[in-house]
């Protein structure tokens, strides 16, 4: 039987993905012309991925699976809404880049592909996806499946540090960690909130003042619990790197946005990290 919490997470997700299409102009358009939705943290983490198969988990809608594959990999995204699967493929075609989208539960995908001897020498995951895991030993075991001796999964993340603060920068909450569950009123429009830090493309006003009518709940996780999941799995830790800034995201006020998209505090707010980047690696001697 389906997990009743990921179903829930699906429908929630289903949701506000026509409200942040909504917000995006033309992305068919400007991915064939060669623009990309990546931000240069997970480009350099992936180092050159010409001629790799990539995995790219929690994929949403399928723009920076395309602007990996549009630079050399061999990409197959998984994500759990079946609305995002569906613009991704869409997308797919009007770009002309191809991808394979696979609509799935991520641990249902994991385990199915590892039955079927599937590999590949680069997975990655980016910007609010461990939030929805439910169970880090799994996912990670998982991924130490899929994984080609000598290859690397790179995940791209909020700082869970950043959760400890409201909107308005003031420390509220507790530290995230043990899993522990979090019940929100649903996935919100936070491309629309970004204000075009989100839409590379070009900003339109699209959807506004958007309520989800779906709930959603959310898993809380340490960076010391991620790590460890991934060293315990037998993966070997790359790198680590946090970052005081944010990208593309408006998650507080008064945010100071560059032209690169990256989101920094206000002048009066002390340097906090607000992300972090992570590279793991198979053994090239591990089958």
């Amino acid at each position: 039987m389906p997990d009743p919490v990921t179903e829930q997470n699906r429908r929630s997700w289903n949701a506000v993905v026509p409200a942040h299409v909504s917000h995006r102009a033309d992305e068919a358009a400007f991915l064939r012309q060669g623009g990309s939705t990546l931000f240069p943290e997970e480009v350099a983490l992936l180092g050159d991925v010409r001629g790799c198969r990539l995995l790219h988990l929690l994929c949403n809608t399928g723009a920076d699976s395309l602007s990996l594959a549009a630079r050399g990999a061999i990409v197959t995204g998984v994500d759990l809404s079946d609305a995002a699967i569906a613009h991704a493929r869409a997308l797919s075609v009007a770009s002309g880049i191809p991808a394979t989208f696979v609509q799935a539960d991520v641990y249902e995908y994991l385990a199915a592909a590892a039955a079927a001897n599937t590999r590949f020498e680069r997975i990655y995951a980016g910007y609010g996806v461990i939030c929805w895991l439910r169970d880090l030993t799994a996912f990670a075991n998982g991924i130490a499946h899929l994984l080609a001796p000598g290859g690397r999964f790179v995940l791209m993340e909020f700082h869970p540090a950043s959760n400890m603060f409201n909107a308005d920068w003031q420390l509220a909450y507790d530290y995230p960690q043990g899993g522990q569950t979090l019940t929100l009123p649903g996935v919100g429009d936070y491309v629309g909130a970004a204000d075009g830090g989100l839409s590379p493309s070009g900003f339109l006003p699209g959807v506004r003042d958007f309520v989800n009518p779906e709930p959603c709940t959310l898993y809380r996780w340490g960076v010391g619990e991620v790590v460890t999941a991934l060293v315990q799995a037998g993966l070997r830790l790359h790198v680590l790197r946090e970052y005081c800034y944010v990208n593309g995201e408006r998650p507080f006020t008064r945010m100071v946005a560059t032209p690169e998209r990256r989101m920094y505090p206000p002048a009066d707010v002390p340097a906090i990290p607000l992300m972090y980047g992570l590279a793991v690696e198979k053994d090239t001697s591990d089958g």
